[in-house]
């Protein structure tokens, strides 16, 4: 099939690739004609784990190619995915500008049949107002697909390729055919393809995120209350864990959660829920405590220096929201180190993959080393805000000569308690007994 990506983020780079690897043929849109050379020269512009393998082999057999131009893209596809950017605006909601900016164009320069997939994650109604502006100007039919994605960064390539579902929202059987037989390819094992009405598709998406959202919350504020009656929050999470109506994931606390989904879909669907006259009393709290969750660690940072961080250098491991990205949107390091450098402190940091997108944030704010154990020298604390795989068993021998003051505070949970008492090392961690030497 002949299929056109708009947009070149990271939901429509994954998905162009994906696709292509089943023997589509796709071309890419994106206006940044620098990136789209770059493309074109093999050169992957976001980290995410095997995307290069699929996206160099695909570019090699002109599966995927990429180009500026809107009209080309519409022109080729008859399938054309909109994965644009749906950022938050002053008020919580997503803003369609991008979306809706690139309809009304597509209304202009389509001449036969099309089918217009949202792919970007937008309110409910979105579909509607596409097919609104586009059908000001089309001289031809169309259809406008509800088709949200379910990417996690860091696991996208397998997440595409092996979907646990399909959801497409559309009321025309057309256009219906025409996805089934898109993704056919990606459902051999059995997972479903789900068809629904676009409201309830669009719905779907805001309402998983808000829902895992809600779950990590949850199980934050239990760790917060185990730190205040001197239970242990691994034992509870595994206790809870283990109810088949519950389940194990997502119940590991920590320093909340970031990134480009979840904080923003959450407030935009309390956002929605505003418009539409109902107040999501959950979400409102969701919001507000995954906001303090990010600094939980502040205050036994601040007890452990006497409430004085003037002149202290802080190392920290993890800078990315999440392990196995670059993506440093709403990540809790940026939080801490916010606070800190207001206290007078001093920061240095280490990721794997992170650095530079902080260094366009930061600048030189922050000192930024090569490698785990560089970022310790001369530091009086270590703080783990990402739980790389890295940092999971590092040599403590290290971290204890490197270090001024003997200890960490893990933001991640990442070593185990009884563990740890034999590395005699301080060690304050989210809803554990603390370890102080």
């Amino acid at each position: 099939m002949k299929i056109s990506v708009i947009g070149t983020g990271y939901v429509g780079l994954v998905t162009g690739t994906c696709l292509a690897e089943t023997g589509n043929e796709v071309i890419c849109v994106d206006i940044d004609e620098q990136k789209v050379q770059k493309m074109r020269d093999g050169e992957v512009p976001i980290y995410e784990p095997h995307l290069d393998v699929l996206f160099e082999r695909n570019i090699k057999a002109k599966r995927l190619t990429f180009t500026t131009s809107l009209k080309e893209g519409l022109d080729h596809g008859e399938i054309i995915f909109l994965a644009l950017p749906t950022p938050e605006d002053g008020n919580g909601s997503a803003d369609l500008k991008y979306v809706l900016g690139v309809s009304e164009e597509i209304g202009k320069l389509i001449t036969q049949y099309r089918v217009i997939v949202d792919k970007s994650t937008v309110p409910v109604g979105t579909a509607d107002k596409v097919k609104e502006i586009i059908s000001k100007n089309a001289k031809s039919d169309f259809d406008v697909v509800s088709n949200p994605e379910f990417l996690r960064e860091g696991f996208a390539v397998d997440d595409f390729l092996k979907p646990e579902r399909i959801v497409i929202g559309s009321s025309s059987e057309r256009a219906i055919d025409l996805m089934k037989k898109l993704y056919k390819p990606f459902v051999r094992s059995g997972n479903p393809i789900l068809v629904m009405d676009e409201k309830s598709a669009e719905l779907t998406k805001y309402a998983a995120n808000s829902f895992l959202a809600a779950k990590i919350t949850f199980m934050n504020e239990i760790a917060n209350y185990c730190e205040k009656v001197g239970a242990d929050v691994d034992k509870v999470r595994i206790g809870i864990g283990t109810d088949s109506r519950i389940g194990k994931r997502f119940l590991f606390p920590g320093i909340g959660y970031g990134g480009s989904c979840f904080p923003k879909d959450v407030k935009a669907l309390h956002n929605s829920g505003k418009e539409a006259s109902y107040d999501f009393q959950m979400l409102d709290a969701v919001i507000r405590v995954n906001k303090a969750q990010k600094l939980a660690l502040l205050p036994k940072i601040k007890e452990y220096f006497d409430n004085n961080l003037e002149g202290k250098t802080f190392a920290i491991w993890g800078l990315a929201f999440k392990p196995e990205t670059d993506d440093i949107r709403e990540a809790p390091s940026l939080a801490i180190i916010d606070k800190l450098l207001s206290k007078g402190a001093k920061v240095k940091a280490y990721d794997p993959e992170a650095i530079e997108n902080v260094k366009a944030k930061l600048d030189n704010k922050i000192t930024y080393a090569n490698s785990m154990y560089d970022v310790l020298k001369g530091a009086n604390a270590l703080i783990i805000c990402t739980e790389w795989s890295i940092f999971r068993t590092p040599d403590f021998d290290i971290i204890k000569e490197y270090l001024i003051n003997n200890v960490i505070f893990d933001g991640r949970n990442l070593y185990d308690i009884q563990d740890i008492e034999k590395e005699e090392i301080s060690y304050f961690s989210i809803g554990r007994k603390d370890i102080q030497l």
